[in-house]
């Protein structure tokens, strides 16, 4: 049985059941601050656990991805040594949300495993848990009892706390769950040692197969537990295990999950899988790490320094590095990896295929860079070799560091280039710089949030902001956090007519009021299906009927952006082609930010077009076609556009302004008609990544004083230049005359250092064998004196020079040293210039030849001079 028809049967089976196939969630979660990427197949359904969502359907399954990186599941130093972690893994699964529960969970999975997919009966063993004192929690006699009509009771085995009670994170949805375990070692291992010693002991062929959870409690932040309004059930079963167990294999990368990968690693890399360990890791290392980063990046994340970004472009890196110093891999490779990765998954996870070519082209742009720096992290390595005392072999911990954290290198990538020179480094400094590092993120992120205060139940929030910004509402619940040294409040009302931020639109800005109390509201998030309310205070008396006030200011000039918003996309897609796809955006009440897939410069031509095509649709003035709650599927048949990376419901909102022009899937809050823009103007245009550009515009009022202040600038550069019939011909001119100015100005300078030169030889002195020239000269800039330096060493041997200048009230020191001097006198002309600094009050350095300092005080110029015969 191939993976594909693996997955299908899971899917058909759970169907057969009465259960609705749902679409994976993308992998970057956008709405819930506890997550950073989608770690479990429950995550998309958390809100119907916690009872702030209801749902269409009580049996749901799917094929989740899911990524585990970063927090409590950090597998990322794991994948790739071992043979079972992974960093991209699919999470097969099947939900009941207040329907069944054990019973027919661990009936089915049974059923499916051992007569669906004919694994072995007496191979597995299942796990139930034991009970917990400290949370007054009973052992889970329920589940033993199913399991007991199915398996022997010496295959069925108490679980701790640790492995038989799952939580989602330190606060949330949790429960006692029944792992199933199958063990996969050859027939005389097993006569050796019973299988039942080595679950959850980490064994490579005594494995997790599938974890069923019953999900009955919710997790406080006070560290209690308190029971869900309903019982549901959330199994999840790794993909990637599943096959390997079905196949017959010893690994996972043995499948035809990720042989088809490792298969053109091995080509590319003139090597075969299974011949030597280290490249079989390396192997193993990409194949898993670019399945990650392709699907991250269809799903809308970039490779970046901060949050998501920078997980991903670790992951990547991590790839990079295992290629480079194993594979021989020093130009881009992993990129090609795409074209196979494309060809897997089409049929259960398109968005590979639909936009292979631009995720080819961002991973090729992060490889050629992280290259480069690997190339200047093994020149910056030979610097620390060749400034080590003679006698040490040890780089010090705060190096191994800068190495780390500078050049991207790992510890255990400095240790194999350290080893290979005849050094080791100092594994424990280097440990203590990680530390503090982490300690900073620590407190820099700390929040702390504390337990909701229900005053009233509510099913859901109603929205009521695309109809007005004022409106009456209780508080349904609240909650302090803390933040840092502060504490704010998030306040979730009943209904409101604050936006909450999403879909690159900022949240809404106002107030509530009651019995002449105001309380400010600060900003408005969304935290899954919830809305809520950041307040600096709690108002005197929550129970309060409140008058909720939107800033209308803010709101309509947000509502200006957006739309713009919408016509910016469209007309990017009738002017450059319809291979343009949002890629982020940002829309608040001072500009709209516009990143979208687009693979050349923009030219000026192009950005007029675009321009113009706004503005005529602006005056057109068009009015909104808002449907809401229509079936996505008729949503895509009026046009409308599902970006990549977001999750839609069955039922929608489409905004359109024209049917024939702009029609996309939105929520966000928009004006009546076009005309209420104003005039839309382009203000910059740049490039975040390989294939994605990005436009920044104004509009409304802010537009029209920025096109006013540029023709105040115009008509200030006219009259500075007195009016002239053309300005431009007549800036040229300027610039061409002062360039051929500027060229009489160097040609003279270089007259004088030459004669400079002259005269500093002429008064050279020599001393013990070496020609020394200590002087302070009169430069114009810092690259006559560095010249001037280099033309003395090319005519004079045995050369120790130390020339001083001060240029615009600031001292310059350069210290030359012939190289032959530098071995025999053992002289240093970085440690010498970095001393003679003091003296000026400054610092400097550079390599053992050459090297230069600047400072703040010039009168110490005298002492330097004086200094620096010293050192001969």
């Amino acid at each position: 049985m191939n993976s594909e028809e693996i997955r299908q049967k899971f899917l058909d089976f759970f169907k057969s059941k009465e259960h609705r196939i749902v679409n994976s969630a993308p992998l970057v979660v956008k709405d819930d601050p506890t997550l950073m990427f989608t770690n479990a197949g429950m995550n998309q359904f958390k809100d119907i656990f916690l009872g702030t969502k209801d749902t269409e359907f009580s049996r749901v399954a799917d094929t989740q991805k899911c990524l585990r990186v970063s927090g409590k599941h950090n597998d990322l130093e794991e994948v790739g040594i071992d043979t079972y972690h992974h960093t991209m893994f699919e999470m097969l699964g099947n939900w009941s949300f207040g329907d069944y529960f054990k019973k027919e969970a661990i009936l089915w999975a049974w059923e499916l495993l051992t007569g669906i997919f004919g694994l072995p009966e007496e191979r597995i063993y299942a796990t139930v848990f034991e009970g917990d004192t400290g949370d007054g929690l009973e052992k889970d006699d329920e589940a033993y009892q199913i399991w007991k009509n199915i398996l022997p009771e010496n295959r069925i085995l108490y679980g701790s706390k640790k492995d038989n009670f799952w939580e989602m994170g330190e606060t949330g949805p949790c429960g006692p769950c029944s792992e199933i375990h199958i063990d996969l070692r050859p027939e005389d291992e097993i006569r050796k040692v019973n299988g039942s010693k080595l679950v959850n002991q980490d064994h490579p062929r005594v494995i997790e197969v599938w974890n069923l959870v019953f999900i009955q409690f919710n997790r406080l932040a006070n560290g209690k537990l308190e029971n869900l309004p309903e019982k549901h059930v959330d199994t999840g079963m790794g993909f990637e295990r599943l096959v390997m167990a079905i196949q017959g294999k010893t690994s996972n990368y043995d499948t035809d999950v990720f042989q088809p990968l490792i298969c053109e690693i091995a080509s590319r890399a003139h090597t075969e899988y299974g011949r030597d360990e280290k490249t079989d890791i390396a192997m193993r290392v990409i194949s898993d790490h670019i399945r990650a980063v392709a699907f991250t990046i269809a799903d809308g994340q970039l490779p970046s320094n901060n949050k998501a970004g920078y997980v991903i472009r670790r992951i990547l890196r991590r790839a990079v590095r295992y290629g480079f110093t194993y594979l021989h891999f020093s130009d881009p490779t992993i990129y090609q990896l795409v074209d196979v990765l494309s060809g897997q998954f089409r049929n259960v996870f398109p968005e590979i295929h639909d936009q292979k070519e631009f995720i080819k082209r961002v991973i090729f742009e992060e490889e050629s860079s992280f290259l480069k720096t690997l190339e200047n992290g093994l020149k910056r390595f030979d610097q620390i070799k060749s400034q080590m005392k003679k006698g040490s072999n040890t780089i010090a911990g705060n190096t191994v560091f800068e190495l780390y954290d500078t050049y991207g290198f790992p510890v255990d990538l400095t240790a194999l280039i350290a080893k290979e020179n005849g050094l080791s480094i100092d594994e424990e400094g280097f440990r203590s710089g990680m530390n503090k590092q982490k300690e900073r993120s620590k407190q820099a992120a700390r929040q702390e949030a504390g337990d909701w205060t229900i005053l009233k139940e509510i099913d859901r929030v109603e929205f009521l902001g695309y109809e007005r910004i004022m409106a009456k509402a209780f508080i349904a619940r609240y909650r302090a956090v803390k933040i840092k040294e502060r504490t704010q409040f998030q306040i979730v009302l009943d209904q409101t007519p604050f936006y909450a931020e999403s879909g690159g639109q900022v949240g809404d800005r106002g107030y509530i009021q009651a019995d002449g109390e105001r309380v400010h509201i600060l900003d408005t998030k969304k935290e899954n299906e919830l809305i809520i309310h950041i307040t600096h205070k709690l108002p005197e008396d929550p129970l309060a009927e409140f008058t909720c006030v939107v800033d209308e200011h803010k709101r309509r000039l947000t509502e200006n952006n957006h739309s713009a918003t919408h016509l910016l996309h469209a007309a990017l897609r009738k002017v450059l082609g319809n291979h343009v796809q949002q890629r982020g955006s940002l829309v608040n009440e001072e500009l709209l930010r516009f990143d979208f897939s687009h693979y050349a410069r923009m030219t000026p031509g192009e950005i007029r077009e675009v321009e113009q095509l706004v503005n005529k649709k602006i005056r057109e003035n068009i009015m909104i076609d808002e449907k809401r709650n229509i079936r996505i599927d008729e949503a895509k048949k009026l046009g409308a556009m599902a970006l990549f990376g977001e999750k839609y419901g069955d039922f929608v909102r489409v905004i359109s302004f024209d049917p024939a022009f702009s029609v996309e899937l939105c929520g966000g809050t928009h004006v009546a008609a076009t005309g209420t823009i104003g005039i839309f103007k382009i203000i910059s245009k740049s490039s975040i990544a390989a294939g994605v550009r990005r436009i920044e515009a104004i509009t409304a009022d802010k537009a029209e004083s920025y096109i006013n202040d540029q023709l105040d600038l115009l008509q200030e550069i006219n009259l500075a230049l007195k009016n002239p019939k053309n300005p431009l011909r007549a800036v040229e001119t300027l610039l061409t005359e002062n360039n051929k100015l500027q060229k009489e100005i160097e040609s003279l300078g270089a007259q004088k250092a030459l004669a400079l030169k002259d005269e500093l030889i002429s008064r050279m002195q020599r001393k013990d064998g070496i020609n020394v020239i200590t002087e302070r000269i009169q430069v114009p800039d810092a690259s006559v004196l560095k010249n001037l330096a280099f033309q003395i060493r090319q005519q004079v041997k045995d050369l120790y020079l130390v020339l001083a200048t001060e240029i615009d009230g600031k001292p310059l020191i350069t210290v030359m040293i012939s190289e032959n001097l530098v071995e025999q006198k053992n002289l240093h002309a970085g440690k010498i210039v970095k001393d003679l600094a003091r003296e000026i009050d400054g610092g400097g350095g550079g390599q053992a030849f050459y090297a230069t300092a600047g400072g703040k005080d010039p009168d110490g110029i005298d002492n330097v001079l004086k200094k620096s015969l010293s050192y001969i």
